[in-house]
């Protein structure tokens, strides 16, 4: 049986395809994607289901009721799509927000087997004693994920396996977030009628869609503009070497054009994403766009440039805080790649121009079609705004081809918010959680048919 699916009452006599589900809770959208391996081995998409995100602010669950109400709209429009035997179970969910932290730490393993070669069962032992970290109360351990190995003082390894050596250490990333909030998400998804395959960090979706694996190892910045936060992440060989999560998005833009124009926010949010622009000097000053007005009051002019200038100050604000998390990260100096800009806001006219304008370095839009097969069976898949959704099912396939079901991202990586210093603490993280508790009786309890 498939891990995302179950069949219901139907022997299959063929293999039944790798299918994996994402879903993406975001602030402005609540997204899910199924993906399939092919005959050929590619990924394709061949369904979608969305809808508008009613319980969820900066990219933490506010409203229970409303993101479950959300969450069963959006796998419902999916499930539509799907063979009838077939039914959504176990999902991929990205998990982001200000909550999210790290702070890295190095472990030790000293091997019993002296003579023999380093196993992944040492590497496993590893990263569980990593598990064990207590923490902030509060505070629960997301995911730990190993950047180099060092064994018997020789560094700079990147897989240890088939090496000898007694003493095995590894520098680690430690990610954490708001118990709280991870739970809500639980909480939400569970009471959705699914299962979590795996909690996977949002920028690191978003980069398996729209970054090479010749970008990653050059170095390249990814910008997901989403509507509640923008998440900044960098590449550099291979691996994420910096990430941070800035407090704007398309929702503050939206509502600096709302009180600027004095008009209603849902006609702010339809003048942003027909008309809006990220630089006053393509806009034309004679250019005017009509807003209707309340019952009984004439309509309003807007000038596009009065527009863009509005979008043009806040998009720099953004920049700026991007361009100093690159100084922050150590690497400004290596980046190749230049800057990707993905999600619902890399969509405004112009943004490119202005990255460049700021920060000096090439900025392109990412599609995260790139790594995809045969797109052409969902309308408007291309769109910037399913990167974290299209992501989350690439990270999936990724994590189910290494026999890997923890709530894991493959790569290093070094989360940090605008608000919170990092912290360490007294919270024991559970090794035996709900969630695994759950995948050990669903790998049990096949079907009888």
């Amino acid at each position: 049986m498939d891990k995302s699916f179950a069949a219901s009452g139907t022997k299959m006599t063929k293999k039944a395809p790798k299918v994996v589900v994402g879903l993406d809770i975001g602030t402005t959208k609540i997204a899910c994607f199924v993906g399939v391996k092919n005959e050929h081995d590619k990924i394709e998409i061949i369904s979608m289901g969305k809808s508008e995100s009613l319980g969820v602010m900066r990219g933490v669950v506010s409203n229970i009721d409303k993101t479950i109400q959300s969450i069963t709209q959006a796998v419902s429009l999916a499930q539509e799509r799907v063979s009838g035997n077939l039914k959504i179970n176990n999902v991929y969910v990205g998990i982001a927000g200000q909550h999210i932290k790290s702070l890295q730490t190095r472990g030790i393993h000293t091997r019993k087997n002296v003579l023999g070669e380093i196993s992944q069962k040492d590497i496993d032992a590893l990263i569980d004693d990593m598990y064990a970290m207590v923490m902030t109360p509060g505070e629960e351990i997301i995911t730990v994920l190993p950047q180099e190995y060092i064994v018997d003082n020789e560094q700079g390894i990147k897989d240890p396996v088939g090496m000898t050596g007694v003493r095995l250490e590894a520098n680690f990333h430690i990610i954490t977030g708001h118990v709280s909030n991870v739970t809500n998400i639980r909480t939400c998804v569970e009471r959705s009628d699914l299962s979590i395959s795996a909690i996977v960090l949002e920028p690191i979706a978003s980069a398996n869609a729209v970054l090479s694996d010749e970008g990653k190892e050059a170095g390249v910045v990814l910008v997901d503009i989403g509507g509640g936060t923008t998440d900044v992440a960098i590449f550099y060989d291979g691996l994420i070497r910096h990430t941070a999560v800035i407090p704007f998005g398309g929702n503050v833009i939206t509502e600096d054009i709302r009180m600027g124009c004095r008009i209603m926010q849902k006609q702010a949010e339809r003048l942003k994403v027909r008309f809006g622009s990220a630089l006053v000097s393509e806009s034309k000053d004679h250019e005017v766009v009509c807003i209707p007005g309340l019952k009984g009051r004439d309509a309003k002019e807007i000038r596009l440039s009065t527009l863009a200038g509005i979008i043009q100050a806040r998009m720099e604000e953004i920049i700026e805080l991007v361009r100093v998390e690159i100084r922050n990260s150590g690497f400004e100096k290596k980046i190749i790649g230049g800057i990707v800009v993905t999600g619902g806001g890399s969509q405004l006219k112009h943004l490119p121009q202005l990255f460049e304008y700021i920060t000096g370095l090439d900025t392109r839009i990412g599609y995260p079609t790139e790594h995809l097969a045969n797109t052409n069976q969902i309308e408007n898949i291309s769109s910037p705004i399913y990167a974290t959704g299209i992501g989350l099912v690439l990270k999936g396939f990724e994590q189910e081809e290494r026999g890997d079901s923890t709530d894991v991202a493959s790569s290093a990586s070094e989360i940090r918010t605008h608000a919170d210093p990092r912290k360490k603490g007294a919270f024991f993280a559970k090794v035996l959680s709900k969630e695994n508790l759950k995948k050990l009786e669903n790998f049990f309890m096949k079907d009888e048919d």
